[in-house]
This record gives C-alpha cells, structure tokens and sequence, in this order.
C-alpha cells in the first residue's frame, strides 16, 4: 500500500443499474490492496441516507483524507458527496459512462469499468487537497470607471450592498452622454412622448451615498496587480494619487460613429447632413434650425442604419438608433408643427414594450415612414435630394428635404484607458465587433481580464435602461469575484475551484509559451522571459500547463503526472486480443456534458475508449500524448467546445490553441514512425450529444483499418 493511499476509502454504488450492469465484486479487488478500503455497498444508494451514513461513518472510523466514489457523473450529486473540506474526493463515472452507453454483461463494459477504477485510484494517489492562495493585502474597495449612467448606477448599487466605490471619470462632470440628451426614449407608459432623462434623478441618489467617493477629470495612469489587490495610479487635479481596489468595472460607454466615411450620403460636404447626436444638440439649444443658412427646417428626413448593419462599416444594431429618430421626429413635429418628417429604415426594430411608442408615433400623419436603401443626397436649388430605391410605396423616389439625419450607431470607448500594467497589454482583448466581452453566450459583464467587468454600452450597444440593468449585474459580478478571491476561489466557469498553477521554477527556460497563452493575462515576466504568476487572475483552466514544454505546471488536483498515472494505469491488450484501445482526453465544459447526456439517452458507443476529463482541451500537454502512444494506445481523441466567437471556448481560446499545436503532435508522431491519423481532434456543442456515437465509431472504424500501435509488443 503507497503512502498516499494509506487513508483512502473506496465506495462503489450499485443502484442506477451498475450492479446489473457490471460485476461490482470485481471493481471492488481493483481497491483492495492498493488502498485502505472502506465500503462496497450491496442495494443501496451512496446517494441516499443511508449510503451517506455509512461514507460519514467511515472518514470518521478510519480517519480517512482521500475518497473514492464509484457512481454517477461527478456533475450531479455535488452536495451530496462533499465532505470535511480536509478530505480529497474523486469520482468515477459508472452510470452515464459505462451503465448508459455500453452493453450489459459484456466483458468490455467490465474491462471498461474495470480501468475506470484504477485510472480514479492513480489520479487520487497523485493528486492532494488544494491550498487556496489568498493575497496578503486585500481591499473591499471597488474601482469603477465612467460617471455616465451606467457607472454612475453600478456605484450605487455596489455601495448600497455595503461596499466601498471609488467612481472615477475622465470629464470634468459626471453623466455621460446623458447630459447632451434633451429627452430620452419613453421607458415605461403611456409611452406617447418622449420623457425627461433619468440623469437628474440618478446623480441625486449618487449625492446621498457615503460609501461613494466621486473622483471627476481624472486620469489613470496605470492599473496593476491582481484580482482582491488592484493597485490603481491615477492623476487627479494635478496630483498623482494611488489606491488599492479589489475589483474594477468598466462602464466608459460609447462614441458615435464617424460617418465621413459613408457613400453615398455626403456627410463631409453637405453641411445640411448631420448625425442624430447632433441633432440632438439642436434640441437642447432651443430649436432646430439648418446649418447652411440658419432658417427653420420645414422637411427633415432620417436615415436608419446609417453605417449599421453593413459589413463595410457595423456589422451589427446598436439597438436605439430607431427609437431615437423616433424621439427626434416628435421634437421636430412639437417645434414646428407643419413640418414633415420622413424615416427611410432598414427595419424599425422597437422591441417588447417600447413597440407602444413605435405605435403612437405613427399616428402623427406628418410623420412618413417607409421601408428603403438611400442611394444618394445631393443638392440642388438650396435643397437636398434624397434618393431612395426599393421603397415600400414606389422602386425609386426623390425626396425634397432641407434637412438629412444620419442615426449613426454605437461603437465602445477604448479600453486602452485601463492602462493595465500587463504583459499581455493595456487594454482588454476584443470580441470581433471590438467590444470587450469574454463570451456573450455564457459570461455575460465578463471580459479577460479576470476582475474586470465591463457594463453597458462598453460591453454591447444598449438602451439607457438596459446599461441600467447592466450596471447592476456587472457590480454583482465584482462583488462575487471581490468574495471569492477572500476565499482563494476562481470565478466562473470553475467558480470555487482553490487549485491554482504552481511553478517548478529551477526547470523553467523562459521560453514564455505560459506567458503569451494564458486567455485572461494571469502571468506577467521579467525582461528575461521569465513568468510571473498572478494566481487570483487565474480562471484555473490549466492552459498554460498544456502549453509548457517543461512540464513545470501544475495544479494540486490536476497535474502532469496525476493524469500520467491514469494512462499507465489502463490495462492496454496485446494486439492478438484484437482489443484496441483509445484515449479520449474530453472537456469538461461541452464535451464531457454531451458524453453524459448520451449516456442518459442510453446512447451506445465503443467500449475500447478511456476518457479523461479535462478542465480545457487546451490544457492537455504534449507529454501525456506520448505517454499514451508509448503505451501502446492505438489513437488519441481530443474533444472539445467549438472555437470562434460564435460559441466560444468557455477558456476562451483553449479549442483554437489546440489545432495550433497539431502540428506539434505530427512532430511526435513523425518521431515515433506513427501514423497521422492516429490522433483526431473534434469539438462538439454541449447538445450535441446524439453525435458522440457516430463520433467515436466512425473514428474506431478508421483506427482498426489502421491497425495495431506497434508499441504494444514493447
């Protein structure tokens, strides 16, 4: 018996069809011997009471610190089978991996099974209970930056849930663009007209709150450190001025879009052309007046989507363009009452209740609208000419305006304000519309920069009662990532994880792989190369162990030899048993789920693949591949999420950075006089779980025409 195991428990469920399915006698001596063994439960569930009872009993009885449980997915039944926090569990998966997808009885389900067990036993004989790291210094204040609404919200509700709120902003007046609106778009009803901004209200709350400290025509200098301890050097008035913050959100907001550029509406030499934020200016100033000659408008017309949803300019909506022509139609019907207004849109998108508005304003008879393209403004005889094609009412029409207003739509601040004192840069890392999301499907506020959030129009083109809403749910964020760095936790997607990356520094060659693919920026380095670890950025996704070719890496619970040990400990048949046998390494995000989900649908597939799962595809290193290959394996598979920002890695860009280093493995497999197709990587939705036989089968298929590794006879 190692010393690592001296106080391991084994405890094998045979509820959930796994007593008819295998012979749990037989996975039962796979302990023996190897471990201080503690329960095989006969006709009970571990999950219920009484298993539970008996589970408690035997930490207590045999004083034990590391469990195994031999059951369901490690994905259910999580409260259930967690313990002292001083005792290690791991979990086999019997129910959905070998119950649900393999045949009943058969050798090769136990067989199956029967590695299950060992590769548990090795990973917890070489894994130990997570320390969790804590920063020495850790404020309970947080850093928000932007005074428009969205910051201003955000501050607010951060300080109204008892924490401290440094709101600093670059102007010397807080509010935003809000301050430039005259009305802004009817939020609640009787949504007929156009209401007051909500600005007024919002910067008397921000007055009352004692836990908000306003800072106005700042500037920061440099933002370093780490999630719990954000050093924040900004320049105030004059004076240079440093704070330590726990977590920081970023509400900067938005600029318009330059339309100078846009053909064929003559923006740049038609002074009669503006955009809808400056025409808005107008109404603030008392009346709307053309710019070429000073007299009052008599015809206005807008033009929607000017530059949006156009793949030259902005592919995407920025959601209020629409309703603020709306809004700017009635102004200029209110100030001039025989006025006409006409809006050429690609589609007027109002959506939910907001449609009311839509609905009243086209009850105003001098308020034209019509679906159409703009092909062209000119000017002739002190007027401009609007030509619109493909119009509802005609193929082509001219219309006669003394006025043009372009709603231009919404691009995020810059990030690079942060000034982030980061190896990996001063800014955030952008989706491909620039703005500094992490992932829009899962992680809304999220960015990758770990304790940073971004809210409102910095993170998505957004009403002023969705950055609103947005305000909010960023702060909690914060305050969420604020909490469980005091714990030593990661935040999402491995929210509580206390693992985090150790170095084994005396091997490390400064070859900075860690340092440029890390997604979220967790190390900074030395001028020489060498990283330096910033454990509480750490998402705990195990990349930068994947990518070191030194295998210096690795986690308490998750480690290069850990996962070693499970491949040696899989029982590799000679090649006359006509048994191959193929290891899949399967993400834990969408791959493992959808193995699940195919064992619940009672889905059949191969009894010749070891899975192993991983925290992310990309953290699987190099070594483990050849140690397989040594081993005899006959292929390798690697699942994991869909790369791209369409669904996206859940660590970002673990999926991309696993077909980048392909060409690395076709080294080793040059190197071992092995076939290419002997390894195959996939990537699957989490839905998709009907796909994993074919998957696995078609890919058996292609591995038996192969034929046998040639390392098995060694």
């Amino acid at each position: 018996m190692s010393e690592e195991m001296k106080n391991t428990g084994v405890f094998i469920c045979t509820s959930c069809g796994i007593k008819n399915c295998v012979d749990t006698s037989a996975l039962a001596k796979i302990a023996e011997g190897s471990v201080k063994f503690g329960n095989c439960i006969e006709g009970v569930n571990l999950c219920h009471p009484g298993g539970l009872e008996v589970i408690e009993k035997s930490i207590l009885d045999g004083k034990l610190s590391k469990i195994l449980i031999a059951a369901c997915s490690p994905r259910v039944k999580t409260e259930e089978f967690s313990f002292n926090p001083d005792i290690l569990v791991e979990r086999v998966n019997l129910r959905e991996h070998v119950v649900g997808s393999h045949e009943a009885g058969d050798e090769d389900t136990l067989m199956l099974a029967e590695d299950m067990m060992r590769m548990g036993l090795a990973k917890l004989a070489n894994s130990s209970i997570p320390i969790p790291f804590i920063p020495e210094e850790i404020s309970n204040e947080i850093l928000v930056l932007g005074a428009g609404i969205t910051g201003i919200t955000a501050a607010i509700d951060g300080a109204r849930a008892g924490y401290k709120v440094l709101l600093v902003e670059k102007k010397e007046q807080a509010g935003g663009w809000l301050q430039e609106l005259y009305k802004q778009i009817p939020s609640s009803p009787p949504w007929s007209k156009p209401q007051n901004p909500v600005l007024g209200q919002a910067l008397e709350s921000l007055k009352k709150q004692e836990n908000i400290s306003l800072y106005t025509g700042t500037e920061i200098l440099e933002i370093s450190g780490q999630p719990g301890a954000f050093w924040v050097r900004m320049n105030h008035a004059g004076q240079e001025k440093s704070v330590l913050v726990g977590a920081i959100v970023l509400a900067t907001g938005w600029e318009p879009y330059d339309p100078s550029g846009l053909e064929p509406f003559g923006y740049s030499n038609q002074p009669d052309v503006i955009t809808s934020l400056e025409l808005e200016l107008m109404a603030g100033n008392g009346g709307f007046n053309r710019p070429s000659n000073g007299k009052p408008v008599k015809n206005v017309l807008f033009v929607q989507c000017a530059g949006s949803r156009d793949k030259d300019h902005l592919p995407y909506c920025s959601s209020v363009c629409c309703g603020t022509s709306l809004k700017q139609a009635q102004y200029i019907r209110e100030a001039h009452p025989d006025a006409n207004v006409f809006i050429i849109y690609k589609d007027i998108r109002m959506p939910g209740m907001s449609e009311n508005y839509y609905l009243e304003v086209q009850k105003d008879s001098r308020i034209f609208l019509t679906k159409g393209e703009v092909s062209g403004i000119i000017s002739e005889e002190n007027q401009l000419i609007v030509n619109v094609r493909d119009s509802l009412v005609h193929s082509n029409m001219d219309i006669s305006v003394d006025l043009v207003v372009l709603a231009v739509g919404m691009t995020p601040r810059d990030s690079m304000d942060l000034k982030l004192a980061y190896r990996q840069g001063p800014g955030l890392p952008t989706l491909k519309y620039e703005f500094p999301d992490s992932h829009f499907i899962c992680f809304p506020y999220e960015t990758r920069r770990t304790g940073i959030y971004a809210a409102g129009a910095v993170r998505a083109p957004l009403s002023i009662s969705e950055s609103i809403e947005d305000a909010g749910g960023a702060m909690l964020k914060a305050i969420q990532c604020l909490e469980a760095t005091k714990r030593g936790e990661a935040v999402h997607p491995r929210s509580g994880d206390q693992s985090y990356p150790e170095l084994y520094m005396q091997r490390c060659t400064d070859c900075k792989r860690c340092t440029e693919e890390c997604p979220f920026g967790a190390y900074d380095e030395t001028e020489k190369g060498t990283p330096l670890p910033n454990p509480s950025r750490c998402r705990r996704c195990g990349i930068c162990m994947g990518s070191c070719p030194e295998r210096i890496i690795s986690f308490k619970d998750f480690s290069i030899q850990a996962v070693s040990a499970m491949i040696k400990a899989v029982e590799v048949p000679d090649e006359f048993e006509e048994k191959p046998r193929v290891l899949a390494f399967v993400c834990e995000n969408d791959a493992y789920p959808a193995f699940d989900m195919a064992g619940m649908k009672g889905l059949k597939y191969s009894p010749f693949v070891r899975i192993i799962p991983v925290r992310c595809i990309g953290s699987v290193n190099k070594v483990w591949i050849s140690d397989a290959l040594s081993r005899g394996f006959d292929g390798i598979m690697q699942i994991g999420c869909k790369p791209g920002d369409d669904y996206q890695c859940h660590f970002i860009q673990g999926s991309e950075l696993t077909e980048t280093r392909g060409e690395n493995l076709q080294e080793t497999l040059q190197t071992m006089m092995l076939e290419p197709e002997r390894i195959r990587t996939e990537f699957i939705e989490i839905d998709e779980y009907d796909k994993i036989p074919d998957l696995i089968n078609d890919y058996m298929e292609e591995i038996e025409n192969i034929g046998p590794n040639p390392f098995k006879d060694l």
